[in-house]
């Protein structure tokens, strides 16, 4: 069980604790083993739109193992993260957390936070565009990308403003229980599932995600995760098969597809087979016919054709770094 506590300070912005908060809550109806924390330095707190929040926890000494820490964003930065309640999260941190032990998560204007108690020195990190110039002065030394929706390095991770937190959360949910959760939680969110284009490719599982239409939706959960009727990736769809199966017409969907996802469906189940496919290359126990089979391509001769237009070398070349 990982324990994640949100820390809070006066006039805490609220959709920077709700949005991420509200993430990694559904992660843990999921099935998620999270167990959620709000705690401050006092045990009440006014949010940015005058909320009381009541029965806060104290700030946790020693910090678990493991535990993850979010630092949320507040109002009026300049003036309330100088405040006495501000500023003893700052000490705590500094006694307490452990870049060996521990990981950070700041929301907006909660990497000012970070930037004070030290953790932000020689690190890559982002923050809210109005506050890029203070952190350069509160942490000369840190590796600051403006630009960015969230940064990650290391343990530490680091978000713009306001709403790039529920990308940072659905991020470390993808990265900590897998992008099919990640996924889910988006959906039912209603939340574009998105990245900096700075930042590495979505992995084919979360790709062409970025809509809300249901049946597209339904079409890409049967091709990309074992249903129970086929229990491996091996199962090839047919179009006529897919479109039975979301109670569209072969036509109909094959629309909707190119609509709402940006590509066709074959187009779309190729690339989770390759994606497949390149998770099953990091075994060298499995000889190419046998990703190419696990991965659901008709034959090895097959995966070669469709692995080389995809990354201009055969699947053997790659698996060796050539």
């Amino acid at each position: 069980m990982r324990e994640v506590y949100f820390i809070l300070c006066p006039q805490f912005m609220l959709l920077d604790l709700a949005g991420p908060a509200e993430v990694f809550q559904i992660a843990s109806e999921h099935g998620a083993g999270l167990n959620l924390h709000m705690a401050a330095a006092v045990p009440e707190l006014t949010s940015s739109v005058g909320l009381r929040q009541h029965q806060l926890a104290p700030l946790p000494a020693p910090l678990p193992d493991g535990a993850l820490v979010m630092l949320i964003g507040v109002q009026n930065s300049r003036h309330n993260l100088q405040r006495p309640e501000a500023q003893a999260i700052v000490d705590w941190l500094r006694r307490e957390f452990d870049s060996a032990r521990h990981q950070l998560a700041c929301i907006c204007s909660g990497t000012m936070i970070a930037a004070q108690a030290g953790l932000l020195n020689g690190k890559r990190c982002t923050t809210h565009h109005e506050l890029i110039e203070r952190l350069r002065h509160t942490a000369p030394t840190a590796l600051i990308e403006e630009n960015r929706l969230f940064v990650e390095d290391g343990p530490i991770a680091t978000s713009a403003g306001i709403t790039a937190g529920i990308d940072l959360a659905l991020h470390l949910v993808a990265r900590e229980f897998g992008p099919s959760l990640a996924q889910a939680i988006a959906r039912e969110m209603v939340v574009w599932l998105r990245r900096s284009g700075q930042d590495p490719q979505l992995s084919a599982w979360l790709a062409h995600r970025n809509h809300i239409h249901p049946v597209v939706h339904k079409a890409q959960d049967l091709l990309s995760q074992p249903s129970q009727q086929h229990q491996n990736m091996k199962h090839r769809w047919t179009l006529d098969e897919l479109a039975k199966a979301v109670h569209s017409t072969p036509r109909t969907l094959t629309r909707l597809f190119q609509q709402h996802a940006g590509l066709t469906p074959h187009e779309y189940q190729q690339s989770i087979r390759l994606a497949l496919a390149q998770q099953l290359l990091a075994n060298p126990a499995l000889t190419i016919e046998e990703v190419a089979q696990e991965a659901g391509f008709g034959s090895a001769r097959d995966f070669r054709r469709v692995w080389q237009q995809a990354h201009g070398k055969l699947p053997s070349d790659s698996r060796l770094g050539i």
